[in-house]
């Protein structure tokens, strides 16, 4: 036991002691709020496997969408994720398939009823045209293509390479908003097409635009 030593209390005025305790407080309402700000918001995720499912429109079916994994985000604006290729038949009325769409990646706007697709993104009909584009967005109210990136057509007989497209979901018509060269494909055919800044491509093809109907 250590003698000698005498412990006085410090004495604090009333006011002074009001004060701290708002500053104490205050301090912990701060701290509050910070913590909530760096806690990240819980987003509710909905996985499903092997999806099969079927649009319909106007009292029709009208497309049939695959998938190997879809996952739905409950967010204040919902979207569904397709994060691992998506594939989409398209069918006329007499439930025939007249068109069909690969995408390695997409997301649905449940609030727009759009659907973007990226990576890979390739459309082709019975005709044996195909489009291909790394960016293309699918409009169900229109039912509709359309995209402000390159895209390319591809035909039996030659390629055509431009910016922007609009096209309908079925893909009988087609329009592209500024062709940039066009490649005639040989009889025998090739393996691989050129790309778009090739010399192979014809300069005098160029051309605003294009429609194919």
């Amino acid at each position: 036991m250590i003698k000698g030593v005498h412990y006085t209390s410090p004495v604090i005025s009333l006011p002074a002691a009001l004060l701290l305790c708002c500053l104490f407080f205050t301090a912990c309402e701060n701290s509050k709020e910070e913590l909530q700000a760096l806690s990240p918001k819980r987003i509710a995720v909905e996985e499903a496997k092997s999806i099969e499912s079927y649009l319909s429109q106007g009292g029709k079916m009208r497309a049939r969408l695959t998938a190997p994994v879809m996952n739905r985000y409950q967010t204040d604006s919902p979207y569904i994720e397709f994060p691992k290729t998506l594939h989409v038949d398209f069918f006329n009325d007499s439930l025939v398939v007249e068109s069909q769409l690969n995408a390695k990646y997409g997301r649905y706007r449940e609030t727009e009823q759009k659907v973007f697709l990226r990576d890979s993104v390739t459309v082709f009909n019975s005709k044996k045209d195909t489009l291909r584009s790394e960016e293309l967005w699918w409009d169900q109210d229109s039912q509709k293509f359309y995209t402000d990136k390159p895209v390319q057509i591809h035909q039996p007989d030659k390629v055509i390479f431009g910016n922007g497209l609009e096209a309908d979901q079925s893909f009988n018509w087609w329009v592209i908003k500024q062709v940039t060269g066009e490649v005639l494909v040989p009889r025998g055919g090739f393996g691989a097409v050129a790309p778009r800044d090739s010399t192979a491509v014809d300069s005098t093809a160029k051309r605003d635009s294009i429609k194919q109907q």
